[in-house]
């Protein structure tokens, strides 16, 4: 990830900018209880990247502090300070820094974090995201697909997907604004996602999918729940779905040149 002056680095920070919108509206609504969880979510992510760029020379990552945005948002509310260490630490290491730092890792950080975090302390009650942050996703996606840091067609297959179940009087209103979110924060990531092109459509389409069948069969869980464990089932997709497309592409290239 490494072109001209399209480095990493600035592919996080324009990721940054993206999700100011979103990030902003957040810290309006939640006020100082929100801002001092974006805090320590962000000391915890940081010392974990300082430990890996004293122990293995790995230049820490502006991508950090969206992990600490996403999980300051999604996490489990009435969690202690040790169990979000907990949480927080395994993400950031397992799924990120051990593969040699963002942009080298297979699953989102921070959509592990909140999984484990789920899965680990499942009597804590899921944050209930206010209707005016979807709206506040809507800037986001569009400047992150502007920008060409988000993956336009996973966020347009999952919007026309979830859009037509919304219009087919499918139950998924209440889950809209948990899946706005998580959509941007975790599914849109351009790492974790499928990359080729078909994948792309077919990544946004079963996250879509996903949050359908959550919403009709799981009725005790939280949206948030619904949409953190769709986002988890899609990043573990992401590859099935590109060696499917490239798979596609390469039969109908056999047909057309024999």
């Amino acid at each position: 990830m490494n072109h001209g002056l399209w480095d990493r680095e600035t592919v996080a920070l324009m990721l940054l900018i993206s999700v100011m919108p979103l990030a902003l509206t957040w810290l309006w609504y939640g006020g100082l209880d929100a801002a001092g969880l974006l805090v320590l979510a962000l000391i915890i992510s940081g010392f974990w990247h300082v430990i890996f760029m004293l122990a293995r020379a790995q230049p820490p990552s502006f991508a950090g502090a969206l992990t600490a945005l996403a999980i300051a948002m999604l996490a489990p509310e009435d969690l202690s300070i040790l169990q979000l260490v907990l949480g927080i630490s395994f993400g950031s290491v397992m799924a990120e820094l051990v593969f040699g730092g963002w942009g080298r890792n297979v699953l989102n950080p921070a959509t592990v974090t909140l999984a484990f975090l789920g899965f680990g302390f499942v009597t804590a009650p899921w944050p209930e995201p206010p209707l005016p942050l979807a709206w506040a996703a809507i800037p986001a996606a569009l400047l992150g697909a502007l920008f060409g840091v988000m993956p336009a067609r996973v966020i347009a297959g999952a919007v026309i997907v979830i859009g037509g179940a919304h219009i087919a009087g499918l139950p998924i209103a209440p889950l809209l604004p948990a899946v706005a979110v998580v959509l941007v924060l975790l599914v849109a990531d351009p790492v974790a996602s499928a990359s080729t092109k078909l994948g792309g459509w077919l990544n946004g389409a079963f996250f879509g999918a996903l949050i359908i069948l959550f919403a009709l069969g799981w009725k005790s869980a939280a949206p948030v729940q619904m949409a953190v464990s769709a986002a988890l089932l899609t990043s573990l997709a992401a590859p099935l779905l590109d060696e499917a497309a490239i798979a596609l592409w390469l039969v109908q290239r056999r047909r057309r040149h024999g």
